[in-house]
């Protein structure tokens, strides 16, 4: 029988399947941040029970830390609760744990791929949507609530229904300054933010198999802004090379021993999807949102729709979407003037991210009514930028580099854009409220946050 991908890691992570009812799945890799996680483990200390696994479980501090002074105690209170609980829950449980300090401290789902922990043929979960980045080694990646991280720590298994299956065939080449994101953001915009709901999506053709591991995470992270429960690329070349040598990676035999495995992890030709879809790459244009929605895209050099454009049946949510962003039906957003600027997050967080804004700022200044928050994913992309002298690139065109954590995409810090001001941000969620209450948000890939950040208005790079 001929298998998907997806079918393939699937079936071999199968322990047993409740007669019409969900599959029990074995979890290769578990990662628990702070935010998802203080319920489970009450839970285990509740029935009595221990982490099954230990070694299978890995902890970092990230949506609640600040991105300065890492070194003084946190000041919020809550987010000071939060953070500290989960360091005493991995003293408890005897859990390797990367807090405030660690070298190795930053957003789970950067840490996970940079560190070797995500390997291609892996079942990944953590208490957080976006854990489909890591789809993009080959691996069944989704995010799962805390009972569920709770059922991970005990039995290192998951309940889960089977999903559906659906493959994105990206034809042709990518124009030059079109960046993952900016596919991401088309993708979305064409299939909307429901249009992969109950579907795990593999993402193939020439313009994904051109992409860097960094991109590929970048588009399996949006996967979920579409309403698909996960998303993966076939291992190739690229994944092995960008995996080599990593600390947790396999080494000597054991390497070779995976390379074998890891190469068979493509989907067989004439495996069946519930549904496929073809885009043209090359019709991509830098991106941005008008709205509140990832759905809500557009190519920059285009107009917002007009009320006869939209559906009837969503009028009354562009409407409200539209007063809440302060812009109008058929408005061009080109020249818009921005207040804010957010470049980091696990969708656009990585070294990848950084040279692509400071190979666009290089010899040009930070606009003055700008405020640009630059949040490295992790503590080693910050090792990365300094060896590689970006610091030294940004801080000549006027911008200094905060310290890593989640930061603005979600605003659970200090990093709060005030309520009426614009971000340009290259984070991937820009609902109401997200980054501060009240704030407006416009996502973009980083050439399109590096253009605004330098002119002060939207720009097309």
């Amino acid at each position: 029988m001929k298998k998907t991908l997806f079918d393939k890691v699937w079936d071999a992570h199968v322990v047993s399947t409740v007669d019409q009812g969900p599959t029990q799945l074995y979890i290769d890799r578990h990662f628990c941040h702070e935010v998802t996680s203080p319920q489970a483990f009450d839970g285990l200390r509740n029935r009595n029970l221990k982490v099954l696994r230990p070694s299978q479980t890995l902890l970092t501090a990230d949506h609640n830390i600040p991105t300065i002074n890492q070194d003084q105690p946190i000041a919020d209170a809550i987010s000071k609760k939060q953070v500290d609980t989960l360091s005493q829950n991995a003293k408890d449980f005897k859990l390797t744990y990367y807090g405030l300090g660690h070298k190795k401290n930053g957003i789970v789902h950067v840490v996970g791929p940079e560190n070797g922990y995500t390997q291609p043929g892996m079942t990944i979960v953590c208490g957080d949507s976006h854990t489909s980045t890591h789809g993009a080694f080959g691996a069944i990646a989704f995010g799962i609530g805390t009972s569920e991280v709770e059922m991970v720590l005990a039995s290192q298994c998951v309940l889960q229904n089977r999903p559906k299956t659906m493959r994105i065939n990206f034809t042709g080449d990518l124009q030059p300054g079109v960046t993952a994101k900016d596919m991401a953001l088309y993708m979305i915009a064409k299939l909307t933010t429901g249009g992969a709901t109950g579907y795990f999506v593999e993402y193939a053709g020439q313009a994904v198999r051109n992409l860097s591991m960094e991109g590929r995470m970048t588009l399996c992270n949006m996967s979920i802004e579409m309403g698909a429960r996960g998303g993966l690329i076939a291992p190739d070349a690229v994944t092995f090379e960008y995996l080599k040598g990593r600390e947790f990676a396999p080494k000597g035999q054991k390497w070779d021993e995976a390379l074998a495995y890891w190469s068979s992890l493509k989907t067989d030709k004439g495996a069946n999807f519930d549904k496929e879809i073809t885009l043209d790459a090359s019709q991509i244009r830098p991106m941005l949102t008008y709205g509140t929605n990832p759905g809500m895209g557009m190519a920059i050099d285009e107009s917002i729709p007009t009320r006869d454009q939209v559906e009837s049946a969503s009028l009354s949510s562009f409407e409200k979407s539209l007063a809440y962003m302060g812009f109008e039906a058929g408005e061009s957003l080109e020249g818009k003037q921005i207040d804010y600027v957010f470049l980091g997050s696990c969708t656009n967080g990585r070294i990848e991210d950084f040279r692509a804004f400071a190979g666009y700022v290089k010899g040009k200044k930070k606009a003055d009514n700008v405020t640009a928050w630059l949040v490295p994913g992790s503590w080693l992309v910050m090792d990365q930028i300094k060896a590689e002298k970006l610091d030294k690139i940004l801080e000549e065109a006027g911008f200094e580099l905060r310290q890593p954590g989640c930061s603005a995409c979600l605003a659970m810090n200090d990093d709060k854009v005030p309520a009426g001001k614009y971000a340009v941000s290259s984070s991937n969620r820009n609902f109401e409220g997200r980054q501060g209450p009240g704030a407006r948000t416009i996502l973009a890939g980083p050439l399109v946050v590096a253009a605004a950040a330098v002119n002060g208005r939207i720009t097309n790079p």
